[in-house]
């Protein structure tokens, strides 16, 4: 049952990731879902594990620094798509 909460949060957090980016109109559920999924696991790596911020160590889940450490990771990888041309 666990992925199912791991489904329904990544697609939460790759959506509002790609509403803050502007990206939704290019994105649809399957994609939102995997940046959503990938992006919290960059936002865990690089604030908690990198940069060393303890509440960053929840993201991705259902609490509010895990959903906002999951957005940041996800707007951070809808942005390095972008640079590599993946998003125009």
């Amino acid at each position: 049952m666990d992925w199912l909460a791991v489904i329904i949060v990544g697609g939460i957090i790759g959506w509002l990731a790609s509403l803050m980016m502007k990206t939704d109109a290019q994105q649809g559920i399957l994609l939102n879902v995997i940046i959503g999924i990938v992006g919290s696991l960059l936002g865990r790596w690089l604030f908690a594990d990198v940069l060393g911020i303890g509440a960053a160590s929840t993201s991705g889940g259902f609490s509010l620094p895990g959903l906002l450490f999951g957005i940041l990771g996800a707007v951070i990888l809808i942005a390095i798509l972008r640079a590599l041309r993946i998003f125009a």
